[in-house]
């Protein structure tokens, strides 16, 4: 791959593209068709697109496996801890009521803080399986 100089080009001019709409479609998930998870897995596929054009030596600089390995339980950890402070305040778990002065907003932050737990540990994952698998074929 490292003399297809159109493939590198365009993946350094789309990447960044790429990535601008996943975070698009997290925070557009509050009002419509999309979140957490569908912003994950098109972070993912921009690291992977970079990873099957500059190499996984070059992916693994941006996306280090630890870290990767890492955001997993970071990810559910977030989400978790979504409705715990409600549980303090005597909400029920995930309910969103202690975010905000009214329900409006307090929903809006409430899943928000949930979304973002579902794109770390979407992310991490698609990336993490993407690690494993392209380990297979080394050796």
């Amino acid at each position: 791959m490292k003399f297809d100089l159109i493939l590198r080009v365009g993946t350094k001019m789309i990447l960044p593209f790429i990535l601008l709409f996943a975070i698009y479609v997290h925070f557009h998930g509050d009002y419509g068709p999309g979140g957490g998870f569908q912003a994950g897995v098109i972070l993912a596929a921009g690291i992977i697109l970079y990873a099957m054009v500059f190499g996984l030596d070059a992916a693994r600089r941006i996306a280090p496996q630890g870290l990767v390995e890492l955001l997993v339980p970071t990810g559910v950890a977030v989400f978790a801890a979504a409705g715990l402070p409600g549980m303090f305040k005597d909400f029920r778990y995930l309910d969103y009521g202690v975010y905000g002065h009214d329900f409006l907003h307090a929903h809006e932050w409430g899943i928000l803080i949930v979304e973002t737990g579902v794109i770390i540990t979407v992310f991490s994952t698609m990336v993490a399986i993407f690690y494993a698998f392209a380990d297979r074929g080394r050796g």
